[in-house]
């Protein structure tokens, strides 16, 4: 993010966008459609709501933030409308052009970033793309809830519910992604079949 910051031309909105960009998809496991489609009525930085509408099955949510993300993004739109001023497209998130974003362009530019910050894979590992921010979002969520001792099945639908998945069972396939996960997930059922005996 702290390369982002630095995209140029430094006269541009584009590395402010970049850095509000990807803090958002980390802090919210938005898919990146999702956050470039959000346009500026969408973003409630009064109530610190997100209405998220077009989404991968076609259905609308709501979205609550952070109160260190809602003062991002309203430093952001400060800065956008200051750049835009009246020439902005509706999307909240716009180029240095003062267009909507392209996912393609978005995409290369995350490369470029992680190549700036000496981001790489190890051999015979895919290098992170756009999308890890999201897994990453819902591992870290059930972790925390895990290591707290709360009530992770309680609480999958909300996370689910947060994440835009139809179905519960597209949430459960993040338990399987991580090997801690699992862990905590055998010794729950362990500590249930003890119970049980």
């Amino acid at each position: 993010m702290t390369c982002a910051l630095k995209l140029p031309p430094a006269d541009s909105l584009r590395g402010a966008t970049y850095h509000c960009l990807l803090g958002l998809l980390s802090v919210t496991g938005m898919r990146l459609g999702e956050a470039i489609r959000l346009e500026v009525g969408d973003v409630d930085l009064d109530q610190g709501l997100l209405t998220i509408r077009q989404t991968k099955f076609g259905k609308s949510r709501l979205a609550p933030i952070a109160d260190s993300t809602r003062l991002a993004l309203l430093e952001y739109r400060v800065q956008r409308d200051r750049f835009a001023k009246r020439l902005a497209p509706p999307q909240f998130f716009i180029s240095g052009r003062r267009t909507a974003l392209d996912p393609g362009h978005i995409h290369r530019t995350f490369y470029q970033l992680l190549d700036q910050a000496e981001v790489h894979a190890p051999a015979g590992v895919p290098r992170p793309r756009l999308h890890d921010l999201r897994h990453r979002f819902a591992i870290q969520t059930l972790l925390r809830w895990y290591r707290s001792g709360q009530d992770v099945e309680r609480h999958l639908p909300t996370l689910s519910t947060f994440l835009g998945h139809v179905r519960i069972e597209h949430t459960y396939w993040y338990l399987s992604a991580c090997p801690e996960l699992m862990g905590h997930a055998l010794a729950r059922l362990e500590r249930h079949w003890e119970k049980l005996s």
